[in-house]
């Protein structure tokens, strides 16, 4: 049980297929070519229809820029994270410019998975535990400090349980899988 982490300042960005922008992922779990969970943050820089993911559930939040319309709602930083079907590959429109954001991808029909902002402290459970950080700050894990970077993920696979706790600015969310949906 030990914890993880990496920021996207330290991924090297891959180019879309459709040139609109680039991924940095961040955590492609348990495995890259087989994922249940995938974690990125992207830069979206042209207006157009997000990629399908037939039986993925996304999660999408604007991390900077000035947002982006999406399915026909303006989300904007700060708004948190709009949730669809990963199917619907909805069309993407550019507020003034282009953005940065967080992606999560969750294989439906493998284990159960909860997102929620890291406001509050909670007990650890599930089978992985992950925080995603927009500004950075401290996880703190059994009483132990652990400092994360701007645009930061840490996760752990099978937490003691024990307190969590994340102390930071900006936007934050806990992300948690359990094998039981």
């Amino acid at each position: 049980m030990s914890w993880s982490s990496i920021s996207a300042r330290d991924v090297a960005p891959q180019r879309w297929k459709n040139n609109g922008g680039w991924t940095r992922e961040l955590l492609a779990w348990p495995h890259s070519n087989d994922w249940t969970l995938r974690i990125s943050v992207a830069d979206i820089e042209a207006d157009g229809p997000f990629s399908a993911f037939e039986c993925v559930q996304r999660w999408f939040g604007v991390l900077s820029g000035e947002g982006v319309r999406l399915a026909g709602m303006d989300r904007r930083g700060g708004d948190g994270l709009l949730s669809f079907d990963g199917a619907q590959a909805p069309d993407c429109q550019l507020i003034n410019g282009p953005t940065r954001d967080f992606n999560l991808m969750h294989r439906r029909g493998r284990g159960r998975m909860q997102v929620f902002r890291a406001e509050q402290a909670w007990p650890a459970h599930g089978q992985l535990v992950a925080l995603f950080t927009a500004e950075g700050g401290t996880l703190t894990h059994g009483g132990r400090p652990m400092p994360l970077a701007p645009l930061s993920l840490a996760w752990c696979e099978s937490p003691v349980a024990q307190a969590l706790q994340f102390e930071g600015e900006g936007e934050a969310w806990w992300m948690v899988w359990s094998e039981s949906a």
